[in-house]
């Protein structure tokens, strides 16, 4: 086995690893009917994002290395497209995913009562959404990964 289908294999499994735990991310946090298990569930989903960070590192990284050990990657349209959409999804994070996701995690530590307020409901519902389109996204490169139509 050559380093590049080492680094394939790596490429491929932290797909799985890291891609595999952040589609389920917000389907995790909407099983909560009161706020202990709501922060029960933010206690799951937060352990569950530390896979996807490092599947996400680890899916940069060999990602990068097999286009500097194959250049012409970096002529491939798919590979292009995926790498933009990749670090556009990156920079949804700390963009639009933490600012957030801080009013939720304040009001997750500070509500006192079992009752899930309304305002969590709003907050969540504008989280979810951008949550939604980076899995938007990272479907779409999942798609040229597999198809490399172009």
């Amino acid at each position: 086995m050559s380093f590049y289908q080492v680094l394939v294999f790596i490429h491929i499994f932290s797909a799985i690893i890291g891609m595999g735990p952040g589609f389920i991310l917000t389907t995790v946090v909407k099983s909560g009917d009161n706020m202990t298990e709501l922060r029960h569930s933010y206690a799951i989903r937060h352990r569950l994002h530390i896979y996807v960070m490092i599947g996400g590192t680890l899916l940069l990284v060999t990602g990068l290395l097999m286009g500097w050990m194959n250049p012409s990657l970096f002529q491939m349209g798919w590979y292009v497209t995926s790498l933009v959409l990749f670090l556009a999804a990156l920079a949804i994070g700390p963009i639009m995913l933490t600012p957030r996701s801080k009013p939720i995690k304040t009001l997750l530590a500070t509500h006192k009562g079992e009752e899930i307020p309304e305002e969590y409901r709003r907050l969540s519902k504008e989280l979810f959404f951008y949550e939604n389109v980076e899995n938007i996204i990272f479907m779409i490169i999942i798609a040229l990964m597999i198809t490399k139509p172009f």
